[in-house]
């Protein structure tokens, strides 16, 4: 297995497949790059170089008791990139992935950047306050929080089970094995980065981050999106970038790139060679 060591001493994951331009995907709280499976394989048969890592403290990365926090989330990217001396790249982010793409760009700049893809994504800012009166309340994230450090084998088979690929909606049929992968990825990742990354995920403002990125950014978001409400995240998001493209799908779910990975992957397929 492959793994890049950071300036801190945590041990970062990573697959690297294929040649031609590198497409780098950042996997959502709290899975890990296996979460992107059906990207990987659709890409690399598209003549695309596909790379995922997992998160610190996620998947097979180290379990380290720190560093939770997007600085250290687009540092690690930063590692990664400069590692593989990846240049041309297109980023690809789901969910806390988006904010991690987001910052990467901003922080470390666009000197290995082509494109932006933000898909189901948080930014630019999930919790509730007197500048942001769209978002979740902070209450939502403190249970969220509580149920990690108390109840977390429990909490990550019911979120796959429901709201997060909306097999809670009338007339969805719930697929076991999606949910099972879910919990799977999960349960491999440390207790302590997951209830961090909570804060990390729903505390950060991106706002800066989307207004200084100038490369293409496609923001990919369901209106069904019960994890990350649409209203306050992908037409915000797209309005703050310089070039960013909204695209909405009807009743689709948090989960879409694993649910509707067909029409995901064409439709980012298409963006890319347009």
């Amino acid at each position: 297995m492959s793994y890049i060591t950071t300036n801190d001493g945590v041990e970062i994951f990573y697959k690297d497949w294929g040649t031609g331009q590198p497409i780098v995907f950042s996997h959502g709280w709290p899975l890990s790059s296996d979460d992107w499976d059906a990207q990987l394989m659709f890409f690399l048969a598209n003549g695309y170089r596909v790379i995922a890592h997992d998160r610190r403290g996620h998947g097979r990365s180290t379990q380290v008791s720190d560093g939770h926090d997007m600085d250290h989330y687009a540092d690690d990217l930063a590692a990664l990139t400069a590692h593989l001396d990846l240049h041309d790249a297109i980023h690809v982010g789901h969910s806390t992935g988006g904010g991690e793409v987001a910052h990467y760009i901003a922080r470390h700049g666009e000197s290995r950047v082509a494109r932006g893809v933000l898909i189901s994504a948080v930014p630019p800012l999930m919790v509730q306050s007197e500048a942001n009166p769209g978002g979740l309340p902070k209450k939502v994230f403190d249970d969220i929080q509580t149920q990690v450090a108390t109840n977390r084998s429990g909490f990550y088979r019911d979120l796959p089970s429901t709201a997060f690929y909306n097999f809670n909606r009338p007339g969805v049929e719930p697929v076991e094995a999606i949910i099972q992968n879910w919990w799977r990825q999960g349960m491999m990742g440390g207790a302590k980065a997951h209830y961090d990354g909570v804060v990390a995920f729903s505390q950060t403002d991106f706002t800066e981050d989307l207004k200084k990125i100038t490369v293409p950014v496609l923001v990919m978001h369901g209106d069904d999106d019960q994890v990350v409400p649409y209203a306050d995240s992908a037409p915000l998001s797209a309005a703050l970038l310089q070039k960013g493209t909204l695209k909405t799908y009807a009743g689709f779910p948090h989960g879409m790139p694993t649910t509707h990975a067909e029409t995901i992957n064409a439709d980012l397929l298409a963006w890319l060679k347009a």
